[in-house]
This record gives C-alpha cells, sequence and structure tokens, in this order.
C-alpha cells in the first residue's frame, strides 16, 4: 500500500488498465451477443426459404461487414482518450530531444579534460549501447512477440504505409541533413534534429568560456521539459483507459496472451543479457562475476522493486567501493553510466519500436532497422537516466519510421512490469562498466 502512495500514477494506470479491459470486455460481448441474435433470425429466415447451404457463407458475410465496422466504430469513440495523450507526448518530442542531445554531446566534448578514464569510459559504453541495442533487435525478430496482438491499423495511417518511394542519394541527404532546424522540429523528425544538435552541441564546448552560457540554457530547457514530460504523463491512464477499452472491444480479451508473450520475450532478452553478454564480458577482463553481483544483490533489489535504477545509485555506489573499485573509478563512471549506459533501457527501445511494427503488421526491413539502432545509439544518450523519457525516444522513433503511435499507449499498459526488469539490468551494466574500467586501470579487486 505504501508503495503506490508513492507512486500514485502507477496506481493509476493499473487501474485505467483495469478499468479498460472491464469496459471493452462488457462492449465485445454485448456486440458478440447482439451478432448471434441476429445469426439465428437469418438461419431461420434462410432454412425456411431452403437455402440452408448457403447459411455460413451469409453470416460471415454480414459478421466482417456489419460487426467488425461496429467495433470499429465503438472502439474510435474510446481512442479519443488515447489521441489526447499521444498529441500531448508528440508535443514535447522535439524540444526535449534536442535540449538533452546538446547538453550530452556537450559533455562528451569534456572527456578530453579528464583524459584516459574518460575515453577508456566511452569507449566502452559505446560498444554496449550498440550490443544492448542489436540484442533488443535480434529478441524481437526471432521471438516476434507483436505478432501475437494483431491490431488493426489506424486509417490514417494505411495510404503512408502502402506507398514506395525509392531512396535514393538526393532523397536520403534531403531527409538527414535539415534545411531548417525549426521545421524539422514542427515536423517531429528526429534524425534532422540529432544532426543539428550533434554540431550545436560540439560548437558550444569548443568555444570554451562563450559556450557555457548556452550550454546552461539548453541544461535549464531540459529540466523544463523533464517537469513537462511528468505533466503530460499524468495524463497517461486517461489514454491507457482509451487504448485498451479500444482494442478489447475489436479483439476481446485475447489480446492478453500477447502481454504475457511479450512480458516473457522481453525478460529472457533481459536474462540473456545479463547471464551471458555481461558474464562474458568480465570472464574476458578477468573479473569475478558471480562476486560483484553478490555483492551488489541489495540495489538491484531496490532497482526491481521500486522500477528505478537512480533509487538504487546511491546504493551501488557504496557496494562498489566495499567490493575493492576505488572512488575514483566508481564517482566517474557511475553517474556518467546513469545518463550513458543504461542497458536494459536501451534494449528496451529497438525492442518495443519493432514490436509495436509487427503488432500492425508494419515489415521493417533489416536496413531500416540497423539505421533505427543507429539513431538510437546517439538519441538515447542522456536520455535513458530519466524517468519514461525513453517513451519519449520511442514515440520519436515511431514518428519517423511511419509507425502508428497508439501503439506505444499498449506498452504503456505493462511498462512498470517491463520497467522492473530494465531498471535491475540497469544497475547490473553500470556496476559491470565500472569492474572494466578499473580493471583497465590496474586495479585489482
Amino acid at each position: 500500500m505504501g508503495y503506490f502512495k508513492r507512486n500514485k500514477l502507477i496506481g493509476f494506470i493499473l487501474l485505467a488498465m483495469v478499468l479498460g479491459l472491464l469496459v471493452g470486455f462488457v462492449l465485445n460481448k454485448s456486440l458478440s451477443d447482439h451478432k448471434f441474435e441476429y445469426a439465428k433470425s437469418q438461419l431461420s429466415t434462410i432454412a425456411n426459404a431452403g437455402l440452408r447451404e448457403k447459411t455460413e457463407l451469409a453470416i460471415r458475410t454480414f459478421e466482417e461487414s456489419t460487426f467488425r465496422e461496429q467495433k470499429k466504430v465503438m472502439a474510435s469513440r474510446f481512442s479519443i482518450f488515447s489521441d489526447i495523450f499521444l498529441h500531448l507526448i508528440k508535443m514535447i518530442i522535439a524540444p526535449l530531444v534536442l535540449s538533452v542531445l546538446v547538453i550530452g554531446v556537450a559533455k562528451v566534448g569534456d572527456f578530453k579534460s579528464v583524459g584516459r578514464i574518460g575515453l577508456k569510459t566511452l569507449i566502452y559504453f559505446t560498444s554496449a549501447t550498440l550490443i544492448a541495442l542489436a540484442l533488443g533487435l535480434v529478441i524481437v525478430n526471432v521471438f516476434e512477440p507483436g505478432k501475437v496482438m494483431h491490431l488493426d491499423r489506424p486509417d490514417r495511417m494505411v495510404d503512408a504505409s502502402i506507398k514506395n518511394n525509392p531512396q535514393t542519394a538526393k532523397s536520403l541527404i534531403d531527409h538527414v541533413i535539415p534545411e531548417s532546424i525549426i521545421r524539422s522540429m514542427a515536423a517531429n523528425d528526429i534524425l534532422p534534429i540529432v544532426i543539428f544538435a550533434l554540431f550545436f552541441g560540439v560548437a558550444a564546448a569548443a568555444v570554451g568560456e562563450h559556450g557555457k552560457m548556452v550550454i546552461h540554457l539548453f541544461e535549464s530547457l531540459s529540466h523544463v521539459m523533464f517537469k513537462v514530460t511528468n505533466f503530460v504523463m499524468n495524463f497517461a491512464p486517461i489514454g491507457v483507459f482509451g487504448a485498451i477499452s479500444a482494442v478489447v472491444i475489436q479483439q476481446g480479451l485475447d489480446v492478453l496472451s500477447g502481454y504475457l508473450y511479450l512480458i516473457l520475450c522481453f525478460f529472457g532478452g533481459l536474462l540473456f543479457f545479463v547471464g551471458v553478454v555481461l558474464f562474458l564480458i568480465c570472464a574476458v577482463f578477468k573479473i569475478n562475476y558471480l562476486r560483484l553481483i553478490r555483492d551488489i544483490r541489495e540495489p538491484i533489489l531496490l532497482a526491481f522493486s521500486t522500477a528505478s535504477s537512480e533509487s538504487a545509485m546511491p546504493k551501488t555506489i557504496e557496494a562498489l567501493e566495499n567490493h575493492g573499485i576505488s572512488n575514483r573509478i566508481v564517482s566517474f563512471v557511475i553517474p556518467l553510466g546513469y545518463s550513458f549506459n543504461l542497458d536494459g533501457s536501451i534494449m528496451y527501445m529497438t525492442f518495443a519500436t519493432v514490436f509495436i511494427a509487427q503488432s500492425y503488421g508494419i515489415a521493417l526491413s533489416m536496413p531500416e532497422q540497423i539505421n533505427m539502432m543507429l539513431i538510437l545509439l546517439v538519441t538515447s544518450k542522456g536520455m535513458a537516466g530519466v524517468p519514461r523519457a525513453s517513451l519519449v525516444v520511442i514515440a520519436g522513433m515511431l514518428t519517423m519510421f511511419k509507425i502508428p503511435v497508439e501503439g506505444l499507449l499498449l506498452l504503456l499498459a505493462v511498462d512498470q512490469l517491463l520497467d522492473m526488469g530494465r531498471s535491475a539490468t540497469n544497475v547490473i551494466g553500470n556496476a559491470v562498466a565500472s569492474a572494466v574500467v578499473a580493471r583497465l586501470e590496474g586495479e585489482k579487486f
């Protein structure tokens, strides 16, 4: 009970999900019962006319043409609630991505002053991020959890999905390099914003003292946008209720099996990353992985139970120092890791984006998925450490790849459970990062 008092939003989201399931089930059942009564009357009429052999075809045709349309109309009334939330999410994407990336790039510029440790840390963070992103793609493509959902694409997405625009060098340049950053931000076009932020962040760091005021300005903007994000998230229960109701009205409670498969696939991926990938990394650097896990078990459990890796940071620092890693390494790597190296959250970004595409029957080619992975390699930096900021990053990816953003709300319904696994993985990933950098510095522990 005390947990939900501290996390009212989570409680309201779970309540909205339950209400959405109940309302959706009741309306789906009432429409189905109405269909059954109509089918019986049609059966009687057809039988009396001596056309019994055509009964099945007639009823199926009626069901597809009439009741499916009725369900869509009923679902659309509830999806208005999710549309409100989605518009609010889209509203904050561009300014949040721009401000955080500028700060992140400017911070990377500071690595010149911290020298050897900073370079090793940056190389490890980049490598671990690529592995996590790639693993997310592998898991979602091998097990295809989205295909269990069978969602109907919104009508407004149909035309966009069937257009075949050949990719040329000119169209690639037009898409990647912005002619106007204002226009790119207005369209929530993430890649041009990333390009501009890279140039701007490097320039701000390069001019030294004159750039500090600009960096502070963007840092203030990012804090304001994070606050706006928290305000927007207060509308999440309304969005979840609308999205869940709309899906259950059309599909019934079969959607729950899709959720279960999603959870199993993602947690399986996290266990593989923790049990195999990080274990092998530790083996390469001759780090006693099992002893490391044992020594940080308290912050791991804290992160899992609170679904917040940030809440476990003080305990993680303390546990790693008790493990034998020096304070100069821990105090440098851990704070940076909470912005640049949250492996569980980063893996979730590719997994969730492709999962939503699969749910709507949208096939993303391998070049598109690799492109997505490379974009997320940059956009995830500085974003992952902020509660629910991954939601904004994923929304940006969905917009960029013409995937219905409505699917994001279906993930939000079980995001709390998924976040527990992500948070625990984040803590383990940063602990391994500290141990690797310490080992590269010649420390023995």
